[in-house]
């Protein structure tokens, strides 16, 4: 299994949102390139971004500083929110982006997402952010009507890189994984499927590898030192 450090950015500053809630942000580095840098020189290979400013508004936002952190030549890169058509998505492969995660779009429309799966095979990552069991769109601000195994199993069909699995209830609350229905898409989908949430200690990363978890993405422990990058994926590999 191998460790993707999260930076999540809004108005180009690296920042973490309890739950999702745009009103719960936690401020960190204003400079995502600096923090990218400490994470490479912790050891890490691959990098997770999320543009928050995209996911709400339905486009990139923060380009230049992804940009700026792809030109570095440090990491894959793999970058969502906003990503609903194909320019966007070419563009950030254009920059250097490794994989285009996608997530409201691939659940408001399936058709779209399994073309763009075939047009860029190996470049799309599934985003299944789910309240329980239900899968959430739109920067977690709405609930879908669909089932997060369900959903799972048929995108599974596709030429896919993986699915990231986000409990959002978890999130950037660092109380543990939801080991429960991880292991339950990992048991149901031929895929690799990626945890993300709730991550806090090395106790937790010990249960994502037994479940065989292909990655687990970190982001708020790493921030606030209750887990340092460099052991975790020591322990990891």
């Amino acid at each position: 299994m191998y460790i993707i450090p999260a930076i999540d950015l809004r108005d180009g500053k690296c920042v973490r949102l309890i739950q999702g809630e745009y009103h719960r942000q936690i401020n960190y580095e204003d400079d995502p390139v600096k923090q990218a840098r400490e994470f490479s020189s912790a050891g890490a290979k691959w990098l997770h971004i999320i543009d928050l400013d995209g996911a709400k508004l339905g486009r990139p936002v923060n380009t230049d500083a992804i940009s700026a952190i792809a030109a570095l030549g440090l990491f894959k890169i793999e970058v969502g929110g906003g990503l609903r058509d194909e320019a966007s998505i070419q563009q950030l492969l254009d920059i250097g982006v490794e994989r285009a995660i996608i997530g409201t779009k691939a659940v408001s429309d399936f058709e779209w997402f399994s073309e763009m799966a075939e047009k860029f095979s190996g470049k799309i990552v599934l985003g299944l952010d789910a309240r329980g069991s239900t899968v959430a769109t739109h920067g977690w601000t709405q609930d879908s009507h669909h089932n997060l195994l369900e959903f799972a199993a048929e995108a599974a069909k596709l030429p896919l890189a993986a699915i990231i699995y986000t409990d959002i209830t978890k999130d950037g609350m660092m109380t543990g994984p939801n080991l429960e229905r991880t292991k339950a898409l990992i048991e149901t989908v031929d895929m690799p499927i990626v945890a993300s949430g709730g991550v806090k200690g090395l106790s937790d990363i010990k249960k994502l590898v037994e479940l065989g978890a292909e990655a687990v993405i970190i982001g708020r422990s790493l921030y606030e030192s209750t887990l340092k990058l460099s052991d975790a994926i020591k322990f990891a590999d």
